[in-house]
């Protein structure tokens, strides 16, 4: 079976792990913790980085670290990860959802400002399978309205817009460290700032609210968000990689292309202008005159040793979010997700297993498999 996505961990991950255990400092205090926070602010081109257990506890402390709370309104897409729309309710907040453009399925910046009212405290787009959304418009807003902004870039590590890193334009950008994620520590996240007081309240809120002048001493309410120095370990090899990683990933998703453009009834990802797409998940649409479902395609293809997985199911459609969400209805999130799935997108995938899978499609396309 080829996996729709693994890690790439090798010797270097291995090496110092290794070294963190010998140390004895295997918790959430040592070196490499701060190693890592710091060096991947200078991956993201930001000044500060707090790390965190995961890429939804990272969104939820960038919310908590913004005084987000009961009576606030954080508009985000409908489609996304459960995690974004967790970490709004996790607040007490409200979220308040909106439609995706076609090509990218980011969030319809078009939708936005009409959704806008005397609650709203922040935007919370996301950077959909690694393509980035279009910052400038949603930087405008933020500041025509005076909102916080901040990037769910948990799926586009490297990914730039206008040569700026994704999770760089905001006042808080939040990662996550997932198996499946192009860098990863197994699990974890990190959020990344330019603003010092933001990046020392996360501090000590991911922290259980403790003093840092003062131990044992709590000076507000807190979470145990504290990455370990294992995990971090990890991080650190995993960011040594990454630009391998993602050149990588673009080479593959451009072999994809080259072979999948000449299949009818398969629609490509989008790469806009100005902007790196760094392909997390290398995603496709079936045509709607294609007389094949995604699902019976994606069964083929599981029968053919290829796994796959669905684009997201809209928040908006989730039985857990109905009390928040209501009635709704989001078309174009709906319909990616009629006839969106991925393929195998790991860093360390073959061009020959890219081969296989594109034959593969052509093949069931045709009715021969």
């Amino acid at each position: 079976m080829i996996p729709v996505c693994k890690p790439s961990i090798g010797t270097e991950e291995l090496k110092y792990v290794t070294d963190c255990v010998k140390s004895s400092w295997i918790g959430s205090m040592g070196t490499y913790i701060e190693e890592f926070e710091n060096e991947f602010a200078k991956f993201c081109g930001t000044k500060y980085a707090v790390s965190t257990t995961s890429g939804t506890t990272a969104l939820h402390l960038a919310l908590a670290s913004l005084g987000i709370g009961p009576g606030d309104e954080v508009i985000l897409p409908t489609f996304t990860m459960a995690a974004t729309l967790y970490a709004v309710i996790y607040t007490g907040a409200k979220p308040v959802l909106i439609d995706s453009e076609y090509s990218t399925l980011n969030i319809d910046t078009g939708l936005i400002e009409s959704k806008i009212n005397q609650r709203t405290k922040a935007l919370l787009p996301v950077h959909i399978y690694g393509h980035p959304c279009d910052m400038d418009i949603l930087a405008g807003i933020a500041r025509k309205y005076r909102l916080y902004l901040v990037e769910d870039a948990a799926e586009a590590h490297g990914a730039e817009y206008k040569n700026k890193k994704a999770g760089s334009f905001g006042d808080i950008g939040c990662f996550s460290f997932y198996a499946n994620k192009i860098i990863t520590t197994g699990e974890g996240g990190m959020i990344v700032t330019n603003n010092e007081e933001i990046a020392c309240k996360a501090r000590i809120l991911k922290n259980l609210g403790f003093s840092p002048e003062k131990r044992f001493y709590h000076v507000g309410l807190g979470y145990n968000y504290r990455m370990t120095n294992i995990e971090a370990a990890i991080g650190l090899a995993q960011l040594q990689k990454a630009d391998r990683f993602i050149s990588t990933r673009i080479n593959n998703a451009n072999k994809y292309n080259s072979i999948l453009k000449d299949i009818d009834g398969i629609e490509l990802p989008t790469e806009k202008a100005e902007v790196k797409n760094v392909y997390w998940m290398y995603g496709i649409r079936l045509s709607k005159d294609l007389p094949l479902t995604k699902d019976e395609m994606m069964q083929k293809l599981a029968q053919a040793g290829i796994e796959t997985r669905s684009f997201f199911i809209p928040m908006h459609l989730q039985p857990a979010f109905k009390e928040w969400v209501g009635d709704e209805q989001y078309p174009v999130a709906e319909d990616g997700a009629q006839r969106g799935f991925y393929l195998p997108s790991s860093s360390d995938l073959t061009s020959e297993e890219i081969e296989y899978v594109c034959d593969s499609i052509y093949k069931i396309v045709k009715g021969s498999l």
